[in-house]
């Protein structure tokens, strides 16, 4: 049986940041796992964690969800305490693979979670025409090289990038809810159930 943890990564503000999107998605994917026989256990960040008890779940785990907001462009503070908590104070998954005595040994190479897969799925204010432009916001830009120090952390613990998901223009209105719930459900589909 395939093991998946999921991680909410939502911080709430009032206004603007309830958690209702970030928890919309986190139970379209925990109905997507469980319909086809992962195993599943989750964290939510913000509730608080046992800094072993997630040690245990990176360990456990085959693969991790990572589901969150785009705040500042990047991951809520929260997120970033949770990985310098588990990854850095609790196992210290994040050996950075250099050898004295083997130099051909890369720096990033050596992460003890080796063999597990992660996914990012993002929720944005910003229009997804930001991205891939070289006159937007980002400069020409991915979405996956925007998130490139989030990407950089799983990395170095070892693990293998799935593709990302996003959403973009939360606030503006118009957001079409099934229609990007059965696009998530697809790129979940695409890394999770195909060789």
């Amino acid at each position: 049986m395939k093991k998946i943890l999921i991680i909410n990564g939502h911080q709430y503000y009032d206004e603007v940041a309830k958690g209702e999107l970030t928890q919309t998605y986190i139970d379209k994917a925990s109905e997507f796992f469980k319909n086809n026989g992962f195993e599943i256990k989750y964290t939510h960040i913000e509730k608080g964690y046992n800094i072993e008890e997630e040690c245990e779940k990176f360990e456990w785990a085959d693969y991790i969800l990572l589901q969150f907001p785009v705040f500042w462009m990047s991951v809520p503070w929260i997120v970033k305490k949770y990985f310098d908590e588990s990854l850095i104070q609790g196992r210290q998954y994040s050996s950075d693979g250099r050898s004295r005595s083997d130099a051909s040994k890369a720096y990033g190479s050596g992460g003890l979670l080796q063999g597990s897969k992660y996914m990012l799925s993002l929720t944005y204010n910003c229009p997804s025409s930001e991205f891939n432009n070289k006159d937007g916001f980002f400069d020409g830009l991915t979405i996956d090289e925007a998130h490139i120090a989030t990407h950089k952390t799983f990395q170095f613990c070892g693990l293998e990038a799935l593709e990302t998901y996003s959403v973009h223009d939360i606030f503006k209105g118009d957001l079409d809810l099934e229609l990007e719930l059965n696009r998530f459900e697809k790129v979940l589909s695409k890394n999770f159930l195909q060789k």
